[in-house]
């Protein structure tokens, strides 16, 4: 039975919900504060919460204590988090009631990563991978081995799902079967084929 690997954001998570109120926080308009707060590559690579909001302060000319830092931090890790999408996570309960193998590999900052592994879904997963963790991100060339070291399989036995064109064309050219991740109903029309009766 292959394994499958889940993407977090955007896939079991929704786009994060907390960004206007993070936006109100630092006293700018959600736009302006987008502009800043989707400069995540170095912090998914392992950055830590200071420098990712010393970043953001700096583009948006605001001046950000520890205190605030702390906060910010709290209000984006719980905006990802607490209203995960439902349907996926039904998806991923199916099929680890299938016994089928689970995995995430999310390009996330290790704070989250802790905070991630104690939510209930969580559990369904034999596998969570961070970027953070590692210092490396998708779509690099090390990730995708490093996961198939990880699961202990070959490229061929992975079936992958993220929103990220430009990650699923990593995974694609790396040997697995990656595919572009639109929906959980997609999702799961597509996996009924291959491991069986997944529900409605």
């Amino acid at each position: 039975m292959r394994w499958i690997v889940f993407d977090f954001g955007e896939v079991i998570s929704q786009r994060n919900p907390a960004r206007p109120a993070m936006a109100a926080k630092l006293g700018v308009t959600l736009e302006v504060f987008e502009t800043a707060y989707w400069d995540r590559d170095a912090y998914d690579r392992g950055g830590t919460d200071a420098a990712y909001w010393a970043g953001i302060g700096t583009a948006l000319g605001v001046d950000l204590d520890d205190a605030l830092v702390f906060e910010l931090t709290a209000m984006d890790n719980a905006g990802w988090l607490d209203d995960p999408v439902l349907q996926t996570v039904a998806l991923i309960e199916d099929l680890a009631a299938l016994d089928v193998p689970l995995a995430l590999l999310s390009n996330a900052p290790s704070t989250f990563a802790r905070l991630a592994e104690k939510v209930s879904w969580a559990r369904h997963f034999r596998h969570l991978v961070f970027s953070g963790d590692l210092g490396h991100a998708k779509p690099d060339a090390t990730i995708w081995k490093h996961v198939e070291s990880v699961l202990g399989c070959s490229p061929s036995e992975i079936v992958f799902y993220d929103d990220r064109q430009s990650n699923v064309d990593g995974a694609l050219a790396a040997g697995w079967d990656a595919r572009l991740w639109t929906s959980a109903l997609a999702a799961r029309t597509q996996l009924r084929a291959e491991f069986g009766d997944l529900g409605p």
